[in-house]
């Protein structure tokens, strides 16, 4: 039986407990079980613990660390290719490049994400910013008071009311608020977008036999968002499809981490 480990959230639960249903249809027993938090999830993957691991981008990219091995993705849904990091500001801005964020006050999300902490930052580092010594001040989610809304949600809100500037976070995030009609699409312009790369993703052990990782694979790929079962699935992962996986458009984020944040 196929062991599969994920962080622990209601979301998850529902996802899991579909993926279960759905295995077993396609004649893989299926087992789940979740954690506390991505650096346990790490570790019960390293430890074998569980067989595959439906990682964020940063706890894929420590486990490639962790095991020196590129594993295999055997998964990702369809949103989690050529993601984006969007840099953002009100629509009636000065701002047009990010060569006009000097001077200016830049609103980040968790240091932990890595589409609206890690990587704006790596990426404006990559154009001759040094946040320290080039823009007027640039706060993290833990930096500031604690809010209700989410990480990125409340970048959004901040550079609405003008406290920033601008603002990073993940285009998905950006549409996400626009098609539920909770961000008017003229209140915001976005003034610069990241080359795609890779976000999450379910991992499977390097020497897993070819045919099992295969049917993996398939077993994913078959779920349809035109059936009950699998709508409750693709819509509790925020996406309408599982594609395979590819192992390549990390190699940004693996850069990142390798520098620390000041």
């Amino acid at each position: 039986m196929l062991r599969l480990g994920g962080t622990a959230s209601p979301g998850h639960i529902t996802v899991f407990r579909g993926l279960k249903t759905h295995f077993q249809q396609q004649g893989i027993a299926l087992d789940w079980v979740l954690y506390a938090d991505y650096d346990a999830l790490v570790e019960a993957f390293a430890t074998r613990e569980i067989d595959l691991a439906w990682n964020g981008p940063i706890s894929y990219v420590h486990i490639k660390q962790r095991l020196n091995d590129p594993c295999r993705v055997v998964a990702m849904r369809d949103v989690d290719i050529n993601f984006r990091t969007q840099l953002f500001t009100r629509r009636d801005s000065s701002i047009t490049t990010l060569a006009d964020l000097k001077g200016k006050r830049v609103a980040l999300g968790s240091r932990g994400s890595a589409q609206a902490g890690l990587l704006p930052y790596y990426f404006l580092k990559q154009h001759g910013l040094d946040p320290q010594r080039d823009l007027a001040a640039y706060t993290f989610a833990e930096d500031r008071e604690p809010s209700p809304l989410s990480d990125e949600r409340a970048v959004v809100e901040l550079v609405l009311k003008g406290a920033y500037e601008a603002g990073a976070v993940s285009q998905r995030t950006l549409e996400g608020l626009t098609e539920q009609g909770q961000l008017m699409p003229d209140t915001l312009r976005v003034f610069w977008s990241s080359p795609g790369y890779s976000h999450c993703c379910f991992t499977a052990h390097r020497d897993l036999d070819a045919g099992v990782a295969q049917q993996i694979t398939d077993a994913f790929i078959s779920m349809q968002y035109t059936d009950r079962l699998g709508k409750e699935v693709l819509d509790a992962e925020g996406c309408q499809a599982f594609v395979p996986g590819i192992t390549t458009g990390w190699e940004a984020l693996e850069s990142a981490l390798s520098e620390p944040i000041r």
